[in-house]
């Protein structure tokens, strides 16, 4: 968060079992359209009762599209392949979400599957597979790559597409080196690490059974909303885990976009004293408020929704301004932006146009009450 928040982007939500890790996050001017977030999480692990392995979830709304990023870590070892695959399944059956239309998984517009998914290379021993990796081969190894193969017999992967593996097996290497495995169990080298996406079906099927097809850059939904994979890369630098780390870079485009705050604050130019300290908020029919919801001030390159200076709670059925105090208000001599943590949606709805504005630092003190409590 650290990192990130300095170049505008705010954590959304996170979810975490074990050592699975998703976080989300979201450039600042995408706040107000992303709504209705929720995570999920499901062990698959000694039958369901361990998180070692498993799959976590965040889901929301992205101008009015259902979007999931879904993080899993399936079972280990070239036998287990029927194992992952009914774990995946496991995990796409058990991971629901409230209201709307998109209750599970694969009800989502698009859908961005990645993880330690332990696919493997089948057929080839060790000395052939390291033998491809060493003359640039790789064709040669996708042929046999489990996840590949599966997708053409598997129902459940039936729409799920990957660019081209232009990188050589990401799995396994000794730590702290570039070389692939020099244990007493030697492990062949494979695509563990992978990134897939998919679209949601509407009209024709996708025929998931051509190749070039699962292999290609640009997906569809309907003819609409539209997917496109700029880069999809590993990062071989990295030598702190038997495993190279993989990223991609996607463009979604959709066919409409609903861009209109539910929310919308209002606040004088300049708070000069204390009782300028009142922002105004009207709310759209659409939207559901909360007894929950607050109203807070957020210094310029806020990290979360709880990285707040003061808050105040936004009761009340026809409430439409809240008062900070003075003893409320931040002293610090910086920028600062105003957001709506609606609690339903779990998301903010920062002030439009220029969000930003000075606070002189004779107003106040720092709050320190944490929203968790229960409004009284």
């Amino acid at each position: 968060m650290d990192t990130l928040s300095p170049y505008g982007y705010v954590l959304v939500a996170s979810q975490r079992m074990q050592g699975v890790l998703l976080m989300v996050f979201s450039k600042f001017s995408h706040l107000p359209f992303l709504r209705d977030v929720q995570t999920q999480r499901t062990r698959t692990g000694l039958g369901g009762y361990w998180g070692n392995k498993g799959g976590v979830s965040v889901r929301m709304t992205m101008f009015g599209h259902p979007v999931c990023f879904l993080n899993c870590h399936l079972p280990a070892h070239m036998r287990n392949l029927e194992q992952r695959m009914e774990d995946f399944e496991s995990i796409l059956q058990q991971q629901q979400f409230e209201g709307g239309t998109a209750t599970g998984v694969l009800d989502h517009d698009v859908i961005f599957w990645f993880g330690d998914l332990n696919f493997r290379i089948e057929d080839y021993d060790i000395h052939v597979v390291k033998c491809a990796i060493d003359s640039n081969k790789l064709p040669l190894l996708w042929e046999r790559d489990q996840l590949n193969l599966a997708k053409n017999t598997e129902s459940i992967l039936e729409g799920f597409m990957e660019g081209p593996l232009n990188f050589p097996p990401t799995y396994k290497f000794d730590v702290g080196t570039h070389t692939y495995d020099t244990s007493s169990k030697k492990r062949k080298p494979a695509w563990t690490d992978r990134i897939l996406w998919r679209l949601r079906r509407t009209g024709s099927p996708v025929p998931t059974h051509n190749a070039s097809l699962q292999r290609g850059l640009t997906s569809w939904l309907g003819g609409a909303t539209k997917v496109i994979q700029h880069r999809y890369q590993s990062h071989m630098g990295f030598t702190i885990s038997d495993h190279k780390p993989v990223s991609a870079l996607f463009s979604l485009q959709f066919p409409f976009r609903l861009d209109i705050p539910l929310v919308e604050l209002q606040v004088n130019k300049e708070w000069c004293k204390a009782s300028d300290a009142t922002v105004r908020f009207t709310v759209t029919s659409a939207y559901q408020r909360s007894s929950w919801d607050w109203v807070a001030i957020y210094k310029v390159g806020f990290r979360h929704h709880k990285d707040y200076q003061a808050y105040v709670w936004a009761k009340g059925e026809h409430a439409t301004q809240v008062t900070f105090s003075e003893e409320d208000l931040p002293r610090d001599d910086c920028e600062f932006i105003l957001g709506y943590y609606s609690h339903i949606m779990n998301s903010i709805q920062p002030k439009q146009g220029s969000p930003d504005f000075p606070l002189p630092s004779h107003l106040g003190q720092r709050h320190q009450e944490n929203p968790d409590t229960s409004p009284s």
